[in-house]
């Protein structure tokens, strides 16, 4: 799996978050220990890298604010809006034989346009500058740290729960502009029983059911990530994290404020983690699959809408 070309081309959203809502959400997330390995090219199983193995912390927060609104006959907005999130990953890597990333730190900023076209289409658009760093000695951030990205997705409503689009994402990442296929989808069934896949900014998959008007628990597969830009042997390169996880996610309502908190307890499926050249050759590179496997995962955050 060629995952730091999945999250390159996917990374622009991040971006674009919800144009319609205030919002404020922060997580704590725990990966559990687990060994490293590789999966050569072709259909060779996969190695296990000696008694390397693993595990991280990951907090993350983000923030999204409407500068203006307005709504059409049909309800959708012509909106803009500004975004940040930021994340911080702790990697508590064991008995490695080269230096492996041990903490990262991405921080973004971006502002985001949502209009609809007329009454099937609408366009999403974003741009904006990112932080990615293996440190967070502030002091030691440099241009090589920082990437730019915009974006531009068409989305079609099809029908009350389902919206798909396309478009194109640019980013700096190989340290050009490099053009990277965007994709939008967002389907909801609401009710006591509720269905949402989307991948907007990043996969997120789940059934749930609501028991009250306070309490769901949702059954939920997510992807994320993060990346660190940084010079190894001499040579510009990547090192990339991502994970898939699965599990129960409960979210329990505070008032009638907005607030809520959530959760989630499962597992990490999948979990890669590894250097690639900062090239476009290094990025599509067939050699680059060294991952965590399988091991307990479980999150903690608060969420607020106003």
């Amino acid at each position: 799996m060629k995952s730091i070309s999945i999250f390159l081309a996917t990374w622009v959203m991040l971006l674009c978050l919800d144009a319609k809502a205030q919002q404020v959400l922060f997580r704590t997330e725990y990966i559990g220990n687990s060994g490293y390995y590789y999966l050569p090219p072709g259909e060779k199983p996969k190695e296990k890298i000696g008694d390397a193995k693993g595990s991280s912390m990951v907090y993350q927060g983000t923030f999204s604010m409407p500068l203006s609104m307005k709504l059409n006959e049909n309800n959708r907005p012509t909106a803009w809006g500004i975004g940040f999130s930021g994340a911080y990953v702790s990697l508590k890597n064991q008995n490695f034989s080269e230096q492996m990333v041990s903490e990262m730190m991405n921080l973004q900023l971006g502002v985001h346009h949502l209009r609809p076209l007329n009454d099937k289409w609408s366009m999403r658009a974003s741009v904006g500058m990112g932080v990615f760093t293996p440190t967070t000695d502030f002091s030691k951030i440099s241009f090589r740290n920082v990437l730019g990205s915009g974006g531009v997705v068409f989305i079609r409503h099809l029908n009350p729960n389902l919206d798909i689009g396309g478009g194109l994402a640019i980013n700096s990442s190989l340290g050009y502009p490099m053009v990277f296929p965007a994709v939008y989808v967002n389907w909801k069934r609401d009710g006591k029983y509720d269905i949402n896949i989307e991948l907007i900014e990043g996969l997120d998959v789940s059934v749930g059911y609501g028991f009250n008007d306070r309490f769901k628990l949702s059954y939920a597969l997510e992807m994320n990530g993060q990346v660190a830009l940084l010079e190894k042997d001499g040579k510009d390169v990547i090192f990339s994290h991502q994970y898939i996880v699965t599990g129960f996610r409960p979210e329990v309502k505070l008032g009638k404020k907005g607030l809520s908190v959530t959760g989630m307890a499962g597992l990490n499926l999948y979990r890669p983690a590894s250097y690639s050249d900062r090239t476009l050759k290094g990025v599509f590179a067939g050699d680059n699959d060294y991952h965590f496997s399988v091991s307990p995962y479980a999150s903690i955050g608060l969420k607020m809408k106003f």
